[in-house]
């Protein structure tokens, strides 16, 4: 009984095709939104560990700047913040006229906005504060680096943009 089961049964149906195709329609809907979301999130997870770290560096800096102040190794300036000229100071290093022996590094390299990626063979681009700008300024007073932040026009996933970070 079962060989003349399977001898007449030779194939699929065209009824459990079209059903297999459509599940595999549903599913492949569903998977590629959620897939590009977890991608999107992913770059925004690594764009604010990107911003802290450069402003911790940024905040390294002003404090051993101001310990070297306060250690008499800098004679402090009216014109001068204590904040780093630059994200390649920070790579750089600095000695703090003699508060430490070598030139203390922040950063090892300066790290690409992964919402604004340069272009191949481009330095990576960041918007710049500085200490005497307004919190919302869109240009670089170009005294010092006060902070940082993403040059992309996008907005994230919870609605605010990326610039505002």
């Amino acid at each position: 009984m079962a060989s003349s089961f399977l001898k007449n049964r030779r194939g699929i149906s065209l009824i459990e095709l079209i059903v297999t195709a459509v599940i595999l329609g549903i599913l492949g809907t569903v998977a590629v939104p959620l897939s590009h979301m977890a991608t999107v999130r992913g770059h925004e997870i690594e764009l604010k560990r990107t911003l802290r770290s450069l402003r911790n560096a940024i905040d390294d800096f002003k404090k051993d700047y101001d310990k070297a102040v306060e250690d008499k190794k800098i004679i402090p300036s009216l014109n001068k913040s204590g904040y780093p000229e630059s994200l390649q100071q920070l790579v750089e290093g600095y000695d703090f006229g003699g508060l430490y022996s070598y030139k203390k590094k922040y950063l090892r390299r300066i790290p690409s906005d992964p919402m604004n990626p340069p272009q191949k063979g481009e330095p990576p681009q960041w918007g710049f504060r500085a200490y005497s700008d307004p919190p919302d300024a869109s240009s670089w007073g170009g005294q010092d680096l006060y902070d940082v932040y993403s040059l992309s026009s996008g907005t994230a996933i919870d609605g605010s943009n990326y610039k505002d970070w």
